[in-house]
C-alpha cells in the first residue's frame, strides 16, 4: 500500500510501506510492535477493530477499537475492511479508512494481523512486506500464554493448537524472526524496516533530481 504526501523533512522515502506482522498468540509480536512505535520515526500502527472484550490494561482506540458483533458485521456489509477474520470466535478487522489516512500522511504502517488477514491483504496490497514472528519452542509459547494469567486452560490449549496451524504458513512470508531474546528479535525487525526504506524503489526521486542539477 503506497503512501502519498511525505513532507520534505523525510528525505529517504516518498511512499510509505505496509509492514504486515503475524505470529501465534504469545509469540511476542505486540511487544515488538510497541518497541518499533517507540523507537522508529515515521511509522504508525493501524489499530484493528475487534469484537473481543478488552484485556486488563487495554485502551480503546489504542490497542484495539472494541465494537459489538452487530457493528462489526455492518462494517463488513459496507465494505469498510481491507481484511477481516474470525480468531478464537472473535472478529478482527483492518479499516480501509484508517489505512488511507495514514497513507495520505506519509507514514509506514504496521499491521498486526493473523495469518488469515495477511492472506487477504496479499490480494489487495501490492506494496507490502510480510514478517512472521516465531516462538523459540512450543514449550516456551505455552509458558508465555500461561504467564499472562488471562485465560482458562482450555482456551490456552485452543491457542496452542491454532499456533501449529499458523506456523505452517511461514513460507508465505518474506521474513522470519524467532523471538527468543526480545532485544535481538527487535533489532532484526527494525533492520527489516530500515532496509526496506533504503531500497532503490523507495528513494526520494525529487531529492535525487536536485542533486543532478
Amino acid at each position: 500500500m503506497a503512501a502519498a504526501g511525505v513532507k520534505k523533512s523525510q528525505p529517504y522515502k516518498t511512499e510509505g510501506t505496509l509492514f504486515v506482522i503475524s505470529a501465534p498468540s504469545g509469540a511476542g509480536k505486540s511487544t515488538l510492535c510497541r518497541e518499533l512505535l517507540r523507537k522508529v520515526l515515521r511509522i504508525k500502527l493501524s489499530v484493528s477493530y475487534t469484537t473481543r472484550p478488552p484485556r486488563r490494561g487495554e485502551i480503546n482506540d489504542v490497542h484495539y477499537t472494541f465494537v459489538s458483533r452487530e457493528k462489526f458485521k455492518s462494517m463488513i456489509d459496507r465494505g469498510e475492511f481491507a481484511e477481516w477474520a474470525v480468531v478464537h470466535g472473535n472478529l478482527y478487522g483492518t479499516s480501509l479508512k484508517r489505512l488511507k489516512k495514514l497513507n495520505k500522511e506519509g507514514y509506514d504502517i504496521i499491521l498486526d494481523v493473523d495469518v488469515q488477514g495477511a492472506g487477504q491483504l496479499r490480494k489487495t496490497c501490492t506494496n507490502a512486506v510480510y514478517v512472521f514472528v516465531l516462538p523459540p519452542s512450543m514449550k516456551v509459547l505455552k509458558k508465555r500464554l500461561m504467564d499472562r494469567n488471562t485465560e482458562e486452560t482450555d482456551k490456552i490449549k485452543q491457542r496452542l493448537d491454532r499456533a501449529r496451524d499458523e506456523i505452517a504458513a511461514y513460507k508465505d512470508y518474506d521474513y522470519i524472526i524467532v523471538n527468543d531474546k526480545l532485544e535481538k528479535a527487535y533489532r532484526e525487525l527494525e533492520s527489516v524496516i530500515v532496509s526496506t526504506r533504503l531500497e532503490t524503489k523507495n528513494a526520494d526521486r525529487q531529492m535525487i533530481k536536485s542533486l543532478l542539477k
